[in-house]
């Protein structure tokens, strides 16, 4: 098995390129137990977990960017993004247990792409943007363009994720909340995540961003709701027609978690659960 380790960002880029059809370890916390259960069987690794250049949290020109390796915990403790980006902190705290916060990176959690990643529907409300980074150049990737269909993303074979840049912070009087819905309280796969940031003045929406997963193939925002609100007063009509359209706006499937049904009606329940608290 090839093991090609970097301990710069420079070195993590070139390997990359070197290297693209070797898989990128950083936490592991998703590859190492894909590979040892038998899921995948990739014929080495490139570990970029010494890459120090991306597991930083800075103001960058006024904009918050998170490194890609850094890990949830961190990511939780830092008093930049509990300022800038607080609904990150708390879908950075709902993934596992301590010691896959402590492992686990954001980078990962994007790469993997799974629709049942909590960062992604918060991600997706804070209008956040990828870093892609080749020998030959960089880009950024919107994240409501970034996830493509199940398990697949806009990246490049070449390409490295290396950053991810908060477009839209926190707000004052904004109505924040996340919700993750899953088959304990704790150390569980979502079974609807929900992730939702509202301007509400005098029981008026003046604006509302709507983001959810594990009701699709990809992490979403739910657009339509969202208009059906904006600019709307808070009544009991209004909330019920609110339930129906994000009902109508997503068709999850039946798996292994949960079913279409279940899914549907929690989703619902939570966009009333959000409106009525207001």
């Amino acid at each position: 098995m090839e093991y090609h380790k970097a301990n710069t960002l420079a070195e993590a880029v070139a390997l990359n390129a070197a290297y693209p059809d070797l898989p990128v370890l950083a936490g592991g916390t998703d590859l190492i137990v894909g590979w040892r259960s038998g899921l995948i069987a990739p014929k080495g690794f490139i570990d970029i977990s010494s890459v120090e250049e991306i597991k930083t949290v800075e103001d960058v020109n006024g904009l918050l960017e998170i490194g890609a390796a850094a890990t949830h915990a961190f990511i939780a403790k830092s008093d930049l993004v509990g300022e800038r980006a607080s609904l990150l902190s708390k879908a950075c705290l709902s993934i596992g247990a301590c010691q896959i916060q402590n492992r686990g990176t954001i980078g990962g959690n994007i790469m993997n792409a799974s629709p049942a990643g909590d960062t992604l529907p918060v991600l997706l409300i804070y209008d956040a943007e990828f870093k892609l980074q080749t020998v030959k150049g960089e880009r950024w990737v919107n994240a409501g363009d970034f996830f493509v269909s199940y398990k697949k993303t806009l990246k490049l074979p070449d390409e490295l994720l290396t950053k991810i840049r908060i477009g839209r912070p926190d707000e004052k009087n904004e109505n924040r909340v996340f919700y993750k819905i899953g088959t304990r309280r704790a150390q569980a796969i979502s079974k609807v995540v929900m992730a939702i940031r509202g301007l509400i003045d005098h029981g008026g929406i003046r604006d509302l961003a709507i983001g959810v997963g594990s009701v699709a193939p990809v992490p979403m925002r739910a657009f339509g709701t969202e208009a059906l609100l904006r600019g709307a007063m808070i009544t009991a009509a209004v909330t019920d027609q609110a339930k129906r359209s994000i009902m109508d706006e997503f068709h999850p499937i039946d798996d292994v978690r949960s079913t279409s049904s279940y899914r549907s009606f929690v989703l619902g329940g939570l966009i009333e659960r959000y409106l009525r608290s207001q």
